[in-house]
């Protein structure tokens, strides 16, 4: 069994309100020196046997993430046991 980790997150020129909203409260609970907040997701796939990377590439730029304004990076999951 693989497991593969899909990080999605907007791109760099793309403004991101949920992590301004993040970054904005963080002065009030007393974090002053953190200069940037991006919020993005993480997505994980579980395969039956081994993980095809082109077809994972496929799966995360067609469906997963809009490349548009998304960027996305995959890993695998090394913890999963077989």
């Amino acid at each position: 069994m693989a497991r593969v980790v899909v990080d999605v997150m907007l791109k760099p020129e793309i403004l991101d309100p949920q992590g301004q909203a993040v970054a904005n409260a963080l002065p009030r609970l007393g974090v002053t020196d953190v200069t940037s907040v991006r919020i993005g997701r993480r997505i994980e796939l579980e395969f039956s046997g081994d993980a095809d990377q082109d077809r994972v590439r496929q799966i995360a730029d067609q469906l997963l993430a809009n490349p548009v304004i998304e960027d996305f990076t995959i890993h695998t999951d090394e913890r999963v046991e077989a």
